[in-house]
């Protein structure tokens, strides 16, 4: 059975708050997720669900009332006007929205196997760059990717939508800096995976093509407007361009993550045939 909602109440007021308030995600340990794919794909990789959240006045689709029925969660029927509140605003009226738990930032949540590619975000400002960044990620065979320093959040729903689902297919790790990642690295290397650090860089010495890939992968991506930090810079093993023509400056991050993952999965499949 589902709890009717029909006023702005205090648990209402808590969800609106899970859109808009990163320190109130953190605090509840919870995010929300809209839209059709992304709340399947949380579903089928199992992540827990805290509440499913429905329209009152509306039967269910097939799909949503299985949903419905297969997931061992709080139920509630909200008035459509609030439900809409907490749906994305470009979609119109959501027929779900589901409250999700965060999983730990825990870098041993990334795979470490002898052919590890991985990605590091250094500092992004756009949540809707991280979320295409994840979905590069899932699209070439990334193991996941790791968001460093004073950056914006993964599960702001900007960076969900923009994931298209892919959040809950690719591990997604915030380390509050560079030293986290290279001690992860330490570990991994002491443990027998050789994993090399390539930065991408318009000034980097060499064209991401003469880059070996193939070998265990950590690929950075830098901020938006400045790049890769000294830190990282200096961390690195290598320092790659992506070569550019035309009136364009510079490559959109999330499109030089991409293009970089793209390369690495060209590399890998041409030594596997």
């Amino acid at each position: 059975m589902s709890l009717p909602v029909s006023t702005r109440n205090a648990r209402f007021q808590q969800w609106e708050a899970l859109l808009r308030n990163r320190a109130k995600r953190q605090r509840a340990g919870e995010f929300l997720v809209q839209g059709v794919r992304p709340i399947g794909l949380a579903v089928r990789r199992g992540w827990p669900v805290r509440a499913l959240l429905h329209d009152a006045a509306r039967r269910p689709s097939r799909w949503a009332a299985d949903l419905l029925d297969r997931v061992d969660a709080p139920r509630y029927a909200l008035a459509p006007d609030l439900l809409a509140e907490l749906g994305d605003k470009d979609e119109g009226l959501p027929e779900l929205v589901a409250v999700v738990a965060l999983p730990p930032d825990d870098l041993a949540r990334v795979p470490a196997a002898p052919d590890l590619l991985a990605v590091v975000f250094d500092r992004p400002t756009s949540p809707g760059n991280i979320g295409t960044l994840v979905r590069s990620a899932d699209a070439f065979g990334a193991a996941g990717l790791v968001v460093t320093g004073h950056a914006a959040d993964p599960y702001d729903p900007r960076a969900v939508r923009a994931s298209t689902g892919s959040l809950f297919a690719v591990p997604v790790v915030r380390a509050s800096g560079h030293g986290d990642v290279l001690d992860w690295v330490a570990g991994l290397r002491a443990g027998g995976v050789p994993a090399q650090i390539v930065g991408t860089d318009e000034a980097g010495e060499r064209e991401l093509s003469a880059v070996d890939l193939t070998r265990p992968t950590l690929l950075l991506v830098g901020n938006e407007t400045s790049g890769l930090s000294a830190a990282w810079r200096g961390a690195c093993d290598a320092l790659a361009r992506i070569p550019i023509g035309g009136a364009a400056s510079s490559l959109n991050a999330a499109t030089a993550g991409g293009i970089a993952l793209y390369e690495a999965a060209r590399q890998r499949a041409g030594r596997a045939g």
